[in-house]
């Protein structure tokens, strides 16, 4: 009885251990559980890729340091001329070499370098100093300076002077044996302009027909005043515009008088005017000898059409004009702008400008004056009358 008892009792025994070992925990969850722990550290070891993001930092900082530099250039140093700007109002071989001596000069007195260029037109001209306000001088006529003041604000820092004079007019010209007696006898006639932006050559003539209710015929464009000058010579137009100055008369006795004096006053001499060695043209000798000295257009080229004045002549010349200017760039610096001027006054005082702008072949410049920009008020009102724009000259 006993040891059926002591069996079962063992027999229950062996069952209750199996249970609480099947119910027990499996260290096989705490392995995956180490597993998982490692995996979520996986992540921070992807943020390692930052410092490729801050070389492109540094990189752009970089350029930004060198485009800083470029800018800060002097102004007038070797690296950044300060730009001089001719409109090609005559030949561009004596600009070119004219203008680099007044380059040289200038940079004899103020210590600042220049670059000279001559624009393929006044157009041109006037769109490179909007295009470069704080570095460029423009030795651009009347209507050019009007024009480029209204379309970018371009200031005036002086005129010209030639013999004393602070004005000039245009002439129309004509073949010695037309037949034209006035104005009114050029309607319909064909006409030589040295260009569409020149005062005299083109806006004092068209505001004058204007007012006379004068249409001419076809306009042809002749790149110059030497080139409108040939054009009538040539017979490739029945008139031609250009420069007129008034002649220097015998002795000096007197200057010539605007309104009472005939504008070819030397002809009483009854001889044609003579182009010397230096490129000066005089009748019966020099003033100081009891000649005349012609200071019109035509001079530009009696040295390839020697005869041009017994071929041509004056038939009106226009009212005064006010001269041509030295402009500056709209922001071009002030007090750096004044000295340059100063050191122009210097210069056509100089026997050295008689190869630059006081050349006859040039400008013809005597010298410089500073001026305001109310001293062109008569070329706006000439521009005002025919209803002229920038956008008209320029373009939009």
């Amino acid at each position: 009885m006993k040891t059926r008892i002591s069996f079962k009792l063992l027999l229950g025994l062996a069952l209750l251990l199996f249970v609480v070992a099947a119910c027990s925990p499996q260290t096989v969850e705490v392995t995956r559980v180490v597993t998982q722990t490692e995996e979520v550290e996986v992540p921070v070891e992807v943020e390692v890729e930052v410092p490729v993001e801050v070389t492109r930092v540094v990189t752009e900082t970089e350029t930004v340091v060198e485009e800083v530099m470029v800018e800060e250039a002097v102004l007038g140093s070797e690296e950044r001329p300060i730009k001089v700007l001719f409109v090609p109002s005559v030949e561009v071989d004596q600009i070119i070499s004219g203008g680099e001596v007044l380059a040289n000069a200038l940079t004899e007195a103020t210590g600042m370098n220049f670059e000279v260029s001559v624009p393929t037109s006044y157009a041109a001209t006037i769109e490179e100093m909007c295009a470069s306000p704080d570095d460029t001088i423009g030795f651009i006529p009347a209507q050019g300076y009007v024009l480029a003041n209204n379309r970018c604000g371009v200031t005036v820092g002086a005129a010209a002077i030639r013999n004393g004079l602070s004005w000039y007019a245009a002439q129309y010209v004509i073949p010695a044996d037309s037949e034209a007696e006035s104005l009114e006898d050029l309607a319909g006639a064909t006409w030589c302009i040295p260009d569409f932006g020149s005062t005299s050559g083109y806006l004092y003539p068209s505001a004058e027909f204007a007012a006379l209710g004068i249409e001419p015929g076809e306009i042809i464009e002749a790149g110059g005043h030497n080139g409108a000058m040939l054009g009538v010579y040539n017979g490739d137009c029945d008139f031609a515009t250009a420069f007129f100055s008034p002649p220097l008369l015998p002795n000096f006795e007197r200057t010539w008088s605007y309104g009472v004096d005939d504008p070819e006053i030397w002809r009483e001499a009854n001889v044609s005017p003579v182009r010397n060695e230096e490129g000066r043209t005089f009748v019966n000798g020099e003033p100081t000898e009891g000649g005349y000295r012609v200071l019109d257009a035509r001079t530009l080229v009696s040295d390839t059409a020697p005869d041009i004045f017994d071929n041509t002549k004056i038939l009106a010349i226009t009212d005064q004009i006010p001269n041509d200017t030295v402009s500056f760039g709209p922001e071009f610096p002030l007090n750096m702008a004044n000295n340059i001027v100063e050191a122009l006054i210097e210069f056509t005082a100089s026997e050295a400008c008689a190869t630059s702008i006081c050349s006859d072949d040039f400008y013809s410049w005597t010298g410089v004056e500073a001026v305001t920009d109310s001293f062109y008020d008569p070329v706006r009102s000439a521009l005002d009358a025919l209803g002229i724009t920038e956008e008209d000259i320029l373009g939009g």
